[in-house]
């Protein structure tokens, strides 16, 4: 019986996981400051070679730089806009930059990525 206990929940987990990433961002407060968040409380990026609203963090960098990703039927709201990824899926952008989660990072609160790949990377601040 345990064993279809422990699947069933690696299911759930696995079918909770891109609804919650499909939320709208959040804030909230990291040793380095106030930055947007995801549904998760995981740290948001912003990338310096995405520009014009589209996003150029693709292939191996969208892997280590999870996009944030927004649900199809998602509608920007304020600064909170959207962009349309090469794959053709939506993601969520903050005032028309792309938003991005990091691998590395592990827990909620946790700022690696900030000023990563020579300063490429940027927490995203409200």
């Amino acid at each position: 019986m345990s064993r279809i206990s422990a699947a069933t929940a690696v299911l759930i987990f696995i079918l909770a996981s891109p609804a919650a990433s499909a939320q709208m961002p959040k804030t909230a407060d990291t040793p380095k400051g106030k930055t947007f968040v995801d549904a998760t409380g995981m740290t948001l990026y912003t990338y310096d070679r995405d520009a014009g609203g589209k996003s150029m963090c693709n292939g191996p960098c969208a892997e280590n730089w999870p996009p944030l990703a927004a649900a199809a039927d998602a509608k920007p709201a304020a600064d909170m806009t959207l962009v349309v990824r090469d794959d053709g899926k939506k993601m969520w952008a903050y005032k028309g930059k792309p938003l991005y989660t990091f691998r590395k990072d592990m827990a909620a609160g946790d700022t690696n990525g900030d000023g990563f790949l020579n300063g490429a990377w940027h927490m995203a601040k409200p």
